[in-house]
């Protein structure tokens, strides 16, 4: 890793100098270089997922012909009865572009006994907020079902997983989640939902470090300069600006099986049309609802390779999908339920764009299922060469998008053991075995980790890299900005 940031630093660097300027290298760490090749595999795995619910549609076991449902993130992990002996396995159930997110993978185990948020520079052990800024790898679950308003940005650190399975977690207030210049960030089963602007005071991001933090834009969760990010089966509804968005050099980012409803700009993915950085953005947006009550933005993108696939549209007021900046947006087996609204029929909107520019951009929509009307604009040269790659594996499966969204947003029910967690015996660092938490006890664990009453403290490893992505993410802000002013 440290390799691979001192290469990113050099690159940034040189690509500055008088002699390489009108050369300017503009990937991004975590930017895959054949997202075709990530576009291709995806549909493989769905299409597996679906040729094994279909072969085992007569079968007498009863576990096996209920729990398949063609979603692939979803079998990974639900089919086994005793997934809760083994949280961690979910982070190698990812697709897309963010299926490399770690989260806390290999980390300890730390358990939210704790639902205030009352001071944002020193939180005490036990709540949220202590746990997400922690410099080691985290696999972070809730002793109870709980409601936590914040009072300023949840600001997390690298490696985290928020793993909200067998509880109700709701998560609102002043900025809610903030994931900037960090990686690796699995947020699974939890509702984020009534966020606002916050600010104007100061935050801690890490153990030994606080600072100003400016007015935020009241995002449901915040991407900004960060990469290998996995946002899945989460509900997000009635936040000041989007729900979830992504700038500034954001890539390699799965938005997937989540419920979307109640707002307005539901999703923005690129800072601005003329950041170029954002060209090097790639994110996956697979297996979502996007439901009552929404306007606009789902997404709404600038610059970038943009892969929606088998989600549910089944409402909105303006369009669905935006852009500007010659993003790339490949939609592939979803089904658009268009309004009765006559002028708001057309899935796509180009914005602020005269056709002259955008009849070269690359959108394209293959097996989609258009309903009541809907219609998407394609557009783009040689768009059939461009995508032959990526359509080897023809996304048929849009007939199966009931089945394949049926559990999108957060899990609520009590079947497949969903009302329990425990860390099982998975090895995973120090204090991670053996012990069981029931949900539906209303004892508090004393201790914020398992087995462990000692405070956590971080490694002369996780300083160095804090340290140097930190280090990176702002020179390249620095100087793609000096760039753009020239």
């Amino acid at each position: 890793m440290l390799h691979k940031t001192c290469i990113f630093l050099i690159c940034v660097l040189s690509s500055f100098s008088p002699f390489s300027t009108a050369m300017l290298n503009l990937t991004l760490p975590g930017q895959h270089p054949d997202p075709d090749a990530v576009v291709q595999e995806v549909h493989r795995r769905v299409n597996v997922s679906l040729s094994r619910r279909q072969m085992l549609s007569t079968t007498t076991n009863y576990q096996s012909s209920t729990c398949l449902t063609g979603n692939p993130i979803d079998d990974c992990w639900r089919c086994d009865p005793n997934w809760q002996l083994n949280r961690q396995r979910l982070a190698d159930c990812g697709i897309g572009f963010g299926q490399h997110a770690l989260g806390g993978k290999g980390g300890r185990y730390y358990v939210v006994t704790d639902s205030s948020d009352h001071d944002a520079v020193t939180p005490r052990p036990g709540t949220l907020r202590y746990a997400v800024i922690q410099t080691e790898p985290l696999w972070i679950v809730f002793a109870s079902n709980m409601l936590i308003h914040l009072s300023q940005e949840l600001i997390f650190n690298s490696y985290k997983t928020l793993d909200g399975r067998g509880v109700n977690v709701h998560i609102t207030g002043g900025g809610c989640i903030t994931l900037q210049y960090i990686t690796n960030v699995i947020i699974h089963n939890i509702h984020v939902h009534h966020c606002y602007q916050s600010g104007e005071t100061n935050v801690r991001s890490s153990p030994t470090h606080f600072g100003w933090r400016t007015l935020s834009d009241g995002d449901g969760i915040s991407i900004f300069g960060s990469r290998d990010i996995w946002i899945d089966h989460c509900s997000l509804s009635h936040c000041k600006d989007g729900l979830i968005d992504a700038v500034m050099g954001s890539t390699a980012i799965t938005i997937s099986n989540n419920w979307f409803s109640h707002h307005n700009e539901v999703m923005l993915l690129g800072h601005s049309d003329s950041y170029l950085p954002d060209s090097g953005m790639q994110v996956t947006i697979a297996f979502n609802h996007f439901g009552q009550k929404l306007v606009q933005r789902m997404p709404r993108c600038r610059r970038g390779y943009i892969h929606v696939v088998n989600n549910d549209f089944t409402q909105w007021e303006m369009y669905a999908i935006g852009g500007s900046g010659n993003p790339t947006i490949n939609s592939q087996g979803n089904r658009y339920i268009a309004p009765f609204n006559y002028n708001a029929k057309e899935v796509t909107k180009r914005v602020e764009t005269g056709e002259e520019e955008w009849r070269g951009w690359n959108w394209r929509s293959e097996g989609d299922i258009m309903v009541n009307g809907a219609y998407f604009v394609a557009s783009g040269e040689g768009v059939e060469v461009k995508y032959e790659k990526a359509y080897s594996v023809e996304p048929k499966s849009a007939s199966f998008i009931d089945q394949i969204t049926l559990n999108a947003g957060v899990l609520g029910g009590r079947s497949n053991k969903l009302s329990k967690w425990t860390s099982g015996n998975n090895g995973v660092g120090s204090g991670g075995g053996g012990t069981i938490l029931e949900s539906e006890s209303d004892e508090d664990n004393s201790d914020a980790m398992f087995g462990s009453n000692a405070p956590l403290q971080p490694s002369s490893d996780a300083i160095l890299y804090s340290v140097l992505t930190s280090l990176s993410s702002f020179l390249f802000l620095y100087f793609t900005t000096l760039y753009a002013s020239l």
